[in-house]
């Protein structure tokens, strides 16, 4: 579809919850095909995770995203999911590869909405793919554990908080969920929650410079609980760490029952969201060093740095692979 001014910033640049959220679409369009493809009870595929993914180039106003999906691997309950995203300039016929993104999806049955189906399996063109399709499964399967175990942080607000610390930068939204938001279902589709929490982080990044901001790549979202229809869900974001031109932020929901729904407060979904600091001519922008002043955000702070030496190691693999 094309591009149209309320789906970019200030500056002409696609938000990346937009582009987030038509990867979502699609997904959750070619794993329901698939999941529904053999008779059976009906079925709707809910997003589970996100891996990391990197905005490669920015898209335009005016520019036609054309977002395709393949499925790459099936286990008995899940559905891991490729897509590719392309703009074109319709006046130059030029295009380009923005993102390319790997998400997984479980099928939950039309009848009851906590059963979750088996998954046709698919054809592989050799061994080879379905033994990587399952190590990335695993790989996954962990992490979504590993992520889940961590996910006791609560932000708080902070009194007269000083420019530059994580307290001055920090944003929440809070957004009651109707039914225009949500799946056959009743819950929450997952490019819904993933443009709301790329909302709140790209006020995070701004509050921080000052300055235009584009999203840069997300870590891994996991989908830890369904939002149903009638919560009131609270999207928090916080800055942990800052390189010399890039910005980590953190970013979660957590989701009040409050319709018909006696349960406590529980949070639904967390992610890292990584932004850059741009000039009014869309160059990079040196990012003001973030403040840590608690042990808890001097030892974020350390964590993030871990996966950005993480994540720069790889991509200099990768170029390296590249040249050969």
């Amino acid at each position: 579809r094309i591009m149209r001014p309320d789906d970019a910033n200030i500056a002409g640049n696609v938000h990346g919850g937009t582009i987030l959220k038509m990867i979502e679409e699609a997904g959750a369009i070619i794993s329901t095909r698939h999941c529904n493809s053999q008779a059976g009870e009906p079925c709707v595929a809910a997003l589970a995770r996100v891996e990391r993914t990197d905005f490669l180039s920015p898209m335009c106003i005016g520019e036609v995203a054309n977002v395709s999906a393949e499925i790459t691997y099936t286990s008995r309950h899940s559905v891991e999911v490729q897509v590719n995203v392309m703009s074109e300039n319709i006046l130059t016929g030029a295009k380009k590869v923005t993102n390319k993104a790997t998400l997984w999806y479980v099928p939950l049955s039309l009848k009851n909405v906590n059963k979750v189906l088996e998954v046709p399996p698919i054809q592989y063109a050799r061994k080879e793919q379905e033994d990587e399709g399952k190590k990335r499964y695993e790989e996954q399967k962990l992490d979504r554990l590993e992520t889940k175990q961590r996910n006791g942080d609560v932000i708080l607000p902070v009194i007269n908080p000083e420019p530059h610390t994580v307290g001055y930068s920090q944003s929440s939204l809070i957004h009651l969920v109707g039914p225009s938001d949500c799946t056959l279902l009743g819950f929450v589709h997952g490019g819904v929650t993933m443009k709301l929490m790329d909302e709140v982080a790209g006020i995070v990044a701004a509050r921080h410079c000052k300055t235009n901001i584009v999203t840069a790549s997300v870590d891994a979202i996991n989908f830890h609980e369904k939002i149903k229809k009638g919560c009131v869900i609270t999207v928090s974001g916080r800055m942990t760490f800052t390189s010399n031109k890039s910005m980590e932020i953190e970013v979660f929901v957590d989701a009040d029952p409050f319709v018909d729904e006696p349960r406590e407060r529980y949070r639904a979904v967390s992610a890292f969201f990584t932004y850059v600091s741009l000039s009014k001519e869309g160059k990079p922008l040196p990012v003001p060093q973030l403040l840590t002043e608690t042990e808890d955000e001097k030892r974020r702070f350390e964590e993030g740095k871990g996966r950005y030496l993480q994540t720069k190691a790889k991509r200099q693999a990768q170029m390296q692979q590249s040249a050969q």
